[in-house]
């Protein structure tokens, strides 16, 4: 009679002698808590990207100038002891000196919240007709107009505002460092493969664009648009700027992996065996250094997205009508105006909240992209 031998117990060692890169990656990331937080954080700003409107309460470009510098309405969850959404509405004072329009948060008078409600029709995507939104005021009595971030000097709500300019700027930051990633491979992996005068053209072209000073070039380069592009043109004008000057640090480091893994026994054996150049680096080299691409990359894009918004915030970058969080920043460049509305430097705060998140991020991809360190 046959005996079955106990199973033997699985160690952490074992699991890790045969755990393919990206789940040694995955496993280490996970335990930077923080990192993980702020993982989550993006994911949430990057579903806004993908359909602002669902997340918009008004429309984008609708105006009302008697509606001008509406306080914050903010939300309630519970109405008492029951969990019931509302906002407090919001009164109106004409001021007979300055004759504009003041108002106050009047606590007294509750305006229901309901969510999933209909609005102003759009379209998911670009494709599917809708008229479905997150939130919504429930109509009373006339009253269901809904800023959560008040409203800017020509009655713009703000929340909507901001839903659509997290979408330009986090897009513009993404896109630009995938153009950049594109770049510093590309020629990162030239110079260090090939070496000889590719890699001494390519060298001095990096040489040269790092000893230009930046911000001063950018001003340049962005000033120069046409003044007549239109918004889909400038953000493109833009991504290419940010990508041409932001790709030279990436490029380097490539080139120097590149330099250190040509002469490998498994880069050499698949010369031996017959493989193209082309095959080589883009199946054997690359992969081995890919998770210190996209940790690398997830610290660019913080700093994409400062100097999209920057530029937008002087004027050079985004222009009205497309909205960017530097658009809705140039509202608070006067001092005064900050101090009747100071709800109009939230989308600084978005911005600080995205780069630090950005930023935590890259440190835990940083931490987990050599999992044997530990």
């Amino acid at each position: 009679m046959s005996v079955l031998a106990p199973a033997v117990p699985v160690t952490a060692e074992d699991r890790v002698s045969v755990a393919s890169n990206w789940q040694l990656v995955w496993w280490r990331f996970r335990k930077h808590r923080l990192a993980l937080a702020s993982a989550l954080v993006l994911l949430l700003l990057y579903v806004v990207v993908l359909c602002p409107d669902f997340f918009s309460t008004q429309d984008p470009e609708a105006t009302e100038a008697r509606l001008a510098f509406i306080p914050i309405q903010r939300l309630h969850v519970f109405d008492g002891w029951r969990p019931a959404p509302w906002v407090p509405d919001v009164v109106g004072k004409r001021n007979p000196t300055t004759l504009r329009m003041e108002w106050r948060v009047d606590e007294s008078r509750k305006i229901p919240v309901r969510f999933f409600v209909t609005g102003y029709s759009y379209r998911v995507l670009g494709v599917i007709p809708t008229r479905i939104h997150l939130v919504g005021a429930a109509p009373t009595d006339g009253r269901e107009r809904l800023h959560l971030l008040g409203t800017d000097r020509l009655g713009r709500d703000q929340w909507t505002r901001l839903a659509h300019g997290t979408r330009t700027s986090m897009t513009i930051g993404l896109t630009a460092v995938t153009f950049s990633i594109v770049l510093g491979v590309l020629l990162g992996g030239i110079s260090g493969y090939f070496g000889g005068p590719a890699d001494a053209v390519i060298q001095r072209l990096i040489e040269l664009l790092q000893s230009l000073p930046t911000i001063p070039i950018w001003l340049a380069l962005t000033a120069a648009l046409p003044r007549d592009w239109s918004p889909q043109q400038v953000f493109f004008a833009i991504t290419v700027i940010l990508s041409l000057v932001g790709w030279t640090t990436l490029g380097r480091e490539v080139r120097g992996r590149f330099l250190a893994l040509r002469e490998e026994d498994f880069v050499l054996a698949a010369e031996l065996a017959g493989a193209s150049q082309g095959r080589i680096i883009v199946r054997h080299m690359v992969p081995t250094f890919l998770s210190h691409i996209i940790a690398t990359s997830t610290l660019a894009i913080p700093a994409m997205i400062i100097n999209e918004t920057s530029l937008s915030f002087l004027g050079l970058g985004i222009r009205p009508p497309a909205i960017s969080w530097g658009v809705l920043l140039q509202e608070a460049q006067n001092i005064q105006t900050v101090a009747l509305a100071p709800w109009l430097l939230v989308p600084g705060a978005v911005v600080i909240l995205s780069v630090l998140a950005f930023n935590l991020v890259g440190d835990g991809l940083r931490d987990a992209a050599d999992p044997y360190s530990q």
